[in-house]
């Protein structure tokens, strides 16, 4: 196994709006986060993903952006983001930028140019078809409802827009689009930024044909994301962006790459094919979701997690490497979702998927929050929700098609949406948790009094400390890297046990995922009583059985 910086690091994304707020605007900073950055390395990590943070309409949250070379203005200037990259790396912390190059912003001076005529020289840098029958182009739905195609009375055409309708795809065809990018990215290199993740990147190639698909969304489209994922094109595209960019730097580059296969992640990143580091794969995000997607309170069923995590372990292990997540910024929080966050478990059963997640092979990412164990905020309104997803599908659900109340839908979003992810850090019992002394952009989680990282970082028992522990483990034992993973007891429904083997040295993980008593199974119990010590353990002291949310990693 070739050793890799990326393979070794600790990444934590930050999303920006939310994180720390330097001047009481009531929106995370730049100068709130370099404020923040000796917290971050008292934690350990070694890589910061920050999500955009470049000039934007905000959309989607800053992932339309109007100008790829210039910094949000509500998060600070280009000189605060060139002091934030210096500081970061004097602690020996490196910088992921969020590449978001499937579309751009309405208000990107590209997409301003080439909606004025069907002859503008832009007009090639986007999307652009004639009307079909008098309508869309094709039935495909755009991945926040609606269509995917919109309606330009001045040139009798439609645009594709796969997300929002400010959210123009860009046509990755014309090879000026890819040079324009690609020229980008190297003006980030050259500033010394460390590696990009890299947003949708598996639809940029479109299909060759644009026809109509099977209808499969609740509001009569076909999904586009399961049209244009993993296109014709996409690995040529970049093979060309890994020549012209991504090989002259030593980067970290992860693909956010939707519907991805285990073999098609070995040609995104396979360790010889040229193209990424590493990819996101959601599989494991949808074992709780059903004929609603992602909309529904239902349960998650472990053999179902086990065996999703553990093809990817397996299947992609001496050929591609794993990114390892719980959490993100389009995720719900994963002590509420797969844990317990009632006040006698949310540290316990927090510390457990930790243990679970980063015994792993692959490349942990810590999301804002997740190292103090900060749960789902308690939606009751959908005015408390800012997420275009949420709102649109509030609409759907409970307004259009009437298949959940109010009051079902408030829950589900309480249990499943992204502002989950997205309220402010907890940083101490103060208002407004020491984020801002304005006005939050979106509500703090009341729970912050009890919650926050003032209250964590001394305490040897805290979810922080144990994050720390896990980070410094990591760096410490080449196993937890590099070893090789086996999964015990497939079909168990409340144990998740597996071991990691590298040459003569072997971990045994068990992970207790009920709030359930369970006795050991036989033949692991002597394992267990035969082993070599206890590498990390979230109860303070030894059991004859599992408690409630217990996690034990053995040497064995």
């Amino acid at each position: 196994m070739q050793r890799k910086w990326w393979k070794e690091a600790v990444v934590y994304q930050i999303y920006p709006k939310s994180f720390m707020d330097s001047n009481g605007d009531g929106i995370g900073d730049l100068p709130g986060i370099i404020s923040k950055l000796n917290y971050l390395k008292e934690l350990g990590i070694s890589v910061i993903w920050f999500s955009p943070l470049y000039q934007s309409p905000n959309k989607d949250n800053g992932y339309d952006i109007s100008d790829y070379q210039a910094i949000q203005e509500s998060f600070g200037t280009m000189e605060d983001f060139d002091r934030m990259l210096d500081e970061a790396h004097k602690r020996g912390i490196k910088i992921v930028m969020d590449l978001v190059v499937n579309h751009t912003s309405d208000q990107h001076q590209w997409f301003i140019e080439s909606k004025k005529s069907k002859d503008n020289p832009y007009r090639d840098y986007y999307i652009w078809k004639d009307p079909k029958d008098g309508k869309e182009p094709t039935n495909w739905g755009g991945c926040f409802g609606g269509s995917a195609w919109q309606y330009d009375g001045e040139t009798e055409q439609y645009y594709l827009h796969q997300f929002a309708i400010g959210q123009p795809d860009l046509n990755w065809e014309n090879a000026v689009v890819r040079k324009e990018v690609f020229d980008m990215m190297n003006w980030w290199c050259e500033k010394g930024i460390d590696g990009f993740r890299m947003d949708v990147i598996s639809l940029i190639s479109k299909p060759d044909v644009y026809e109509d698909g099977p209808i499969n969304t609740e509001d009569g489209y076909s999904a586009v994301g399961a049209i244009t994922a993993n296109g014709p094109r996409v690995h040529e595209y970049l093979k060309m962006m890994n020549e012209e960019v991504l090989s002259k730097y030593d980067l970290l580059t992860v693909g956010e790459t939707s519907g991805v296969t285990t073999e098609e992640a070995k040609q995104y990143a396979g360790f010889n094919t040229g193209e990424l580091n590493m990819v996101f794969q959601f599989e494991h995000m949808d074992v709780d979701s059903d004929e609603h997607g992602k909309w529904t309170m239902k349960q998650l069923y472990l053999p179902a997690l086990k065996e999703i995590m553990s093809k990817w372990q397996t299947e992609l292990a001496d050929q591609a490497w794993n990114s390892l997540y719980w959490d993100n910024h389009d995720q719900p929080r994963i002590v509420s979702r797969w844990g317990n966050d009632s006040e006698q478990y949310r540290v316990i059963s927090a510390k457990m998927l930790a243990t679970c997640l980063h015994m792993m092979q692959g490349t942990p990412y810590i999301y804002q929050g997740e190292e103090l164990g900060m749960t789902n905020y308690p939606f009751t309104e959908i005015e408390q929700a800012d997420d275009i997803e949420i709102i649109n599908n509030y609409h759907t659900y409970v307004e259009e098609k009437g298949i959940y109340t109010h009051e079902q839908m408030m829950e589900i979003i309480s249990r499943k949406g992204r502002d989950n992810a997205r309220t402010p850090m907890q940083w101490n019992d103060s208002e407004n948790a020491g984020f801002s002394t304005g006005i939050p952009w979106l509500g703090v989680n009341p729970n912050y009094t009890v919650i926050n990282a003032e209250s964590q970082i001394h305490d040897k028992d805290s979810v922080f400390s144990y994050y720390k522990e896990l980070i410094r483990l990591r760096k410490e034992h080449d196993i937890i890297v590099y070893g090789k993973y086996e999964l015990l007891y497939p079909q168990d429904e409340k144990l998740y046990v597996f071991t990691r083997t590298l040459e003569e040295k072997k971990l045994l993980v068990v992970c207790n995922f009920s709030k359930d008593t369970v006795e050991l199974p036989e033949d692991l119990k002597k394992q267990t009583g035969m082993n070599k010590g206890i590498l990390i353990q979230n109860y303070s002291d030894e059991s004859e059985v599992l408690r409630p949310y217990e996690a034990i990693v053995y040497w064995v």
